[in-house]
């Protein structure tokens, strides 16, 4: 049961990290009226994002990170994440997904789910 628990909370981890990349798209895109720059955001906000948290706050190969760096840079990516999708003009959304990240980083670090994970 443990397994299926700890599986399931790295899956959305995950997932909520796709969002978040999905954020700054949607963002991105609706930054400015023109196409140009829309395709640029839409896209460049997400690499740009996506390479900082591998340099930063991915578990395998982080080359910056550290036990202050990563969750500091996750509380930066993930509230920025947040703060994109309610200038969207959805303050609910934005604040859920802040509040289930929160409480899925929680649970996976007071419940030492990262043990046995490769690294």
């Amino acid at each position: 049961m443990f397994e299926i628990w700890r599986w399931s909370n790295l899956g959305l981890a995950f997932a909520m990290e796709l969002a978040g990349l999905a954020a700054f798209a949607w963002w991105g895109w609706n930054a400015s009226s023109s196409t140009v720059l829309r395709l640029v955001l839409a896209i460049g906000l997400p690499v740009l994002a996506a390479v900082l948290w591998g340099l930063f706050a991915a578990q395998a190969g982080s080359t910056y990170g550290g036990p202050v760096v990563t969750p500091v840079f996750k509380v930066v990516f993930f509230g920025l994440a947040g703060l994109a999708v309610w200038t969207l003009d959805h303050p609910i959304l934005g604040a859920a997904f802040v509040l289930v990240v929160a409480a899925n980083l929680l649970v996976i670090r007071t419940g030492n789910l990262t043990a046995g994970v490769a690294h």
